[in-house]
């Protein structure tokens, strides 16, 4: 972030891929793997994120016998990964984050994530390489 609070302008595949990484390594830390898949969209002030998560193995094996708790769980794994996800956004790539809203469906494994900020994204046109 610079002096004035602001992002520094950046292209918008360097931001996709800086958002990939902090994404990922937030699941990595509280599922103990990584996503399999992930896109991310950039919306003025918003971005959006859809991923295939890995299910949690000892989840998928309650789930059937077991939802009430197992969704228990997912909503506060949910919760976590909001808070990492918001705090590492501010601090790793300097992004107003306004609040982080995001749902999963534990069938699919797909979770979709948006994320709202305070400002709209500061970018720069993408570098053509010759």
């Amino acid at each position: 972030m610079d002096r004035s609070g602001s992002t520094p302008p950046r292209t918008p595949g360097d931001l996709k891929q800086e958002i990939l990484r902090v994404y990922n390594a937030v699941n990595q830390g509280i599922a103990g793997v990584g996503v399999s898949r992930q896109r991310v969209d950039l919306l003025e002030d918003r971005i959006l994120i859809l991923a295939k998560h890995q299910r949690v193995k000892a989840l998928a094996t309650l789930d059937s016998a077991h939802r009430n708790i197992t969704r228990e769980v997912d909503v506060a794994l949910l919760d976590e990964g909001k808070r990492r996800l918001a705090q590492e956004f501010k601090d790793k790539i300097g992004l107003p984050v306004l609040v982080v809203l995001k749902d999963y469906d534990p069938d699919t494994e797909i979770a979709a994530t948006v994320v709202v900020l305070d400002a709209p994204l500061v970018l720069t046109e993408s570098r053509r390489h010759p």
